[in-house]
C-alpha cells in the first residue's frame, strides 16, 4: 500500500481506498472485514450511506482478531445534507463516532456545499408537496468549517475536507480558515478529468480523492427511474477501446489501468466493490506503470463537464440552492 502525506498534520493516507456508497449494511459488513484481510487500511463511508454501523461493527470484529489496531486504519465519513450548518455539526459528529464505535475519524468531510432542512424523526431530507427538497438557504460555509476546526481541536477529528465544492467555494473557506482544507473529494474518471480544479488544490496543499473512478458503473441500476437521470446514456469505461488496449500491454484489467492512471497523477482512489475477486483486483495496481505515451492517450478521453455522472439534480429543486456547486447549462450528463 502506498501513501500521501497530508498537509498541516503530515497523517499518512492510504492512495487505494474501499468506497461504500450502494453497500447495504448486511452486504458491507462482511465486505470491510473480507478488505481489512486483504489489506486494506482505508475505508470512505457518510452518514447518508446509511451504513456507519455496520462499518464500525467490522472494524471492530477485525481489530479483535489481533491482527491490527485503530491506529493502522484511515476512516473517512462526511457531514450530511441534512447537518449541513454550525449547529448540527457537533450533534451530528457524536451521532457517526457512536456508530462507527470509535472515539474519532482519521477525516470529516462536507458531504455536499449545500443544505436541506432536516425531518427530526427520520434525519432524512424535509421534502415538500411538490417533490421538491426544502433547502436550507442560509447554508453557511464559513461557520460550518470553524465547528469543524473546534471538533478537531478536541481530537475528534484528525483532517478536514470538502466534497462536491468548486473552486470558488473553496477559496472562501481557505481565505477564513485556521485549519486549511487538506482533502477535496470529487468524481473523477477518465471521462471527467478536472484538470484545473486538480491543478488548483495542488496549488494550496490539497489531497484529491476520486469518487467513482471507475465510471460508477453500479450508478446505472441505481439510478433508474431516479428524478432527472438517464442511465442509459453512463459511460462504458471499462468496456473502452482504449482501456482495454493498454490493459493488454500490461497484462492487467482495465479497471487496474483506470485506478493506475489516478494513482500515477498522485489522485486518491476509493472504487467500490462487494466482490472479494474486484477487492483483490483494484488492490493489485502497484506492481506496474503506464508509460508517457499510454498516459496521453487516457488524457485524450476527458469529455470535461459533459462527463459528469453526479449532478445531485435527483434532489428535485436542488439547483436552486446558492451553493449549488455546477453550472447548470452542463450539468446534465
Amino acid at each position: 500500500m502506498k501513501y500521501v502525506k497530508l498537509s498541516q498534520t503530515e497523517d499518512l493516507m492510504p492512495t487505494l481506498g474501499l468506497g461504500t456508497w450502494q453497500a447495504s449494511p448486511e452486504v458491507i459488513e462482511s465486505t470491510v472485514y473480507k478488505a481489512l484481510e486483504l489489506g486494506y487500511r482505508h475505508i470512505d463511508t457518510a452518514f447518508n450511506y446509511n451504513n456507519e454501523e455496520a462499518i464500525g461493527n467490522a472494524i471492530i470484529k477485525w481489530i479483535n482478531t489481533g491482527k491490527g489496531s485503530r491506529r493502522d486504519l484511515f476512516i473517512t465519513t462526511k457531514l450530511p445534507h441534512v447537518g449541513n450548518r454550525a449547529s448540527d455539526v457537533k450533534k451530528f459528529l457524536d451521532l457517526q463516532l457512536k456508530r462507527l464505535q470509535m472515539d474519532y475519524v482519521d477525516l470529516y468531510l462536507i458531504h455536499v456545499p449545500f443544505g436541506f432542512h432536516c425531518d427530526p424523526q427520520t434525519l432524512t431530507p424535509v421534502v415538500k408537496n411538490t417533490g421538491e427538497y426544502d433547502l436550507d438557504m442560509e447554508t453557511d460555509h464559513i461557520s460550518t468549517w470553524k465547528e469543524m476546526e473546534a471538533c478537531q481541536k478536541e481530537g475528534r477529528i484528525h483532517n478536514l475536507g470538502l466534497s462536491n465544492f468548486n473552486e470558488s467555494q473553496i477559496s472562501k473557506i481557505i481565505k477564513t480558515c485556521t485549519i486549511r482544507p487538506q482533502v477535496l473529494q470529487v468524481e473523477l474518471h477518465a471521462y471527467f478529468q478536472q484538470l484545473d480544479l486538480r491543478k488548483f488544490c495542488s496549488e494550496h496543499d490539497i489531497v484529491v480523492t476520486a469518487y467513482a473512478p471507475l465510471g460508477s458503473p453500479g450508478a446505472k441500476e441505481h439510478f433508474v427511474n431516479k428524478y432527472n437521470y438517464s442511465p442509459n446514456v453512463f459511460p462504458d469505461l471499462l468496456g473502452h477501446p482504449e482501456v482495454n488496449e493498454i490493459a493488454k500491454n500490461h497484462n492487467k484489467t482495465p479497471a487496474q489501468v483506470l485506478l493506475r492512471y489516478l494513482i500515477q497523477q498522485k489522485v486518491v482512489v476509493i472504487p467500490k466493490s462487494t466482490s472479494e475477486k474486484r477487492l483483490k483486483e483494484n488492490a493489485d495496481i502497484y506492481d506496474f506503470e503506464l508509460t508517457p505515451a499510454e498516459v496521453n492517450r487516457l488524457k485524450k478521453l476527458d469529455k470535461g463537464e459533459s462527463g459528469r455522472i453526479f449532478n445531485f439534480l435527483f434532489w428535485k429543486g436542488v439547483e436552486n440552492h446558492p451553493e449549488y456547486p455546477f453550472k447548470l447549462a452542463s450539468a446534465i450528463y
